[in-house]
């Protein structure tokens, strides 16, 4: 892998090398150079609304503690003490004026100052030894917000989120703007699986093509007032900036008529109405397409469907977020949350969590089909046979790279980016697209930081 430029170029012509996904050195580049500059999400605001609350999340093996201090602002901070290296918060979430690191006992505030010190006088002459004035822990380099969601990234010259993101905030909105209040979350649940990271991904950007295989029995039970699971194929898959995903074909009717349908109840409805812009009200009430499953690249991912809750013919819409966290070639720690408007009613908000929990999560329907296919996938992909197997990921396009339907004009997409009805791997080859351009590009040195000295830090 000194030399990928190859393997990189089938990708992105669509041919892909089955190894990628269980191999070592792969995984290496992708720490060293994707994660090392990519925009990673953390969390949402609402999981520390007060001053002093925190959750500890981890980019691969870099765990912050991303914390609301007293003056409201969120911070990322790195969670190792500058004595010795112990994590200086051992608990996944809480609330601390202070973290105290249980090793040696040095103090922190929850903006990341260092204010405790024991025996500062004694053990080192005071100031004159160790300059414990402006020391803190170490800031997430970078660290930006959109609609609350939380991402931060290793890259201290990272591009501004907003634009990182690009237009795919255009359909971020219908998962965390329902109302001017936007979402709070509930959770997360975390497991492992066997599996590569990036399956997941992959999927939730644009695979409908496996939902009449894999769910055919989500269906059959009944749990979706649409009579066969091939119905994703009236869909689309779109793409925009950096992120993209799927749409389910909504039934003729008006904007109220097709998000009633989907389950909203009108007060809902309502500030939908307020908080959307004209064009993204028109892609579900002119072009009758609703969002369903995206992924942001790198390991992000969304889900917003309506299956049929209690014994009714009524639906009932969830959202759920989630990570896909690399443990290593093999192996991945899923984060799951749940979430809703924050201004929705609170029966409405209780059966939405139910209907989450049915489907995804843990325990979820959905959970259990997708899980067993991408552990044997990635439990293959680690042998010596894969190394020969070049995947075929140009499902929507000809021999000479041309499309095998149009993509969709604005009079019938009111939506930015490209999408394209029926099935295809358009989503699955841009993401990869994207993964290949990062393995790519070497990674830079990071600056050295001198803890309790004078002088400028140095490069590494």
């Amino acid at each position: 892998m000194d030399d990928q430029s190859h393997l990189l170029e089938e990708v992105r012509r669509g041919m892909i090398p089955a190894h990628i996904y269980n191999d070592e050195e792969v995984f290496r580049l992708e720490r060293e150079r994707l994660f090392s500059r990519a925009w990673v999400f953390v969390g949402h605001e609402s999981e520390i609304p007060q001053p002093g609350d925190y959750v500890v999340r981890r980019v691969l093996e870099d765990s912050f503690i991303v914390a609301r201090g007293e003056d409201h602002q969120v911070r990322a901070l790195f969670n190792m003490c500058l004595h010795r290296g112990m994590q200086v918060c051992r608990a996944e979430m809480g609330n601390a004026s202070h973290f105290r690191c249980p090793y040696h006992g040095w103090s922190y505030r929850n903006d990341g100052r260092l204010v405790g010190l024991p025996f500062h006088k004694e053990a080192y002459g005071g100031e004159a030894g160790f300059r414990r004035k402006s020391q803190t822990l170490l800031p997430a380099p970078a660290l930006d917000t959109y609609n609350g969601l939380i991402f931060v990234s290793m890259d201290p010259d990272a591009p501004p989120l907003r634009d990182y993101l690009g237009d795919f905030t255009f359909y971020l909105d219908y998962y965390t703007r329902q109302s001017p209040s936007g979402i709070e979350l509930r959770g997360p649940q975390r497991w492992r699986v066997k599996a590569n990271w990036k399956i997941g991904a992959e999927n939730f950007a644009g695979d409908m093509y496996h939902t009449p295989q894999t769910h055919t029995s989500v269906v059959e039970i009944g749990l979706f007032r649409e009579p066969k699971a091939e119905k994703r194929k009236d869909g689309c898959t779109y793409w925009a900036g950096n992120g993209g995903g799927t749409t389910y074909k909504l039934p003729p009717g008006t904007l109220e008529e097709r998000l009633r349908y989907v389950g909203y109840p009108d007060v809902m409805i309502e500030r939908m109405k307020q908080v959307w812009s004209p064009e993204q009200l028109d892609l579900v009430g002119h072009d009758g397409f609703m969002v369903s499953a995206a992924s942001v690249f790198p390991n992000l991912s969304f889900v917003h469907n309506w299956p049929r809750v209690e014994d009714s013919d009524d639906v009932l819409p969830f959202i759920s977020i989630r990570t896909w966290q690399p443990v290593g070639p093999d192996e991945t720690e899923v984060l799951s949350w749940f979430a809703v408007d924050a201004e929705a009613p609170e029966e409405y908000k209780a059966l939405s969590y139910k209907a989450y929990l049915m489907c995804f999560g843990s325990t979820g329907m959905f959970e259990q089909d997708d899980v067993e296919n991408w552990v044997s996938l990635t439990s293959t992909a680690g042998g010596s046979m894969a190394r020969r197997l070049l995947l075929n990921s140009r499902m929507g396009l000809l021999e000479d790279d041309a499309t095998v339907v149009p993509p969709l004009p604005p009079e019938r997409f009111s939506g930015p980016g490209e999408a394209y009805v029926g099935y295809g791997e358009y989503n699955q080859r841009h993401l990869l697209r994207r993964w290949a351009d990062y393995l790519e590009r070497p990674a830079e040195s990071a600056e050295r930081i001198h803890v309790g000295r004078g002088g400028k830090a140095v490069t590494a």
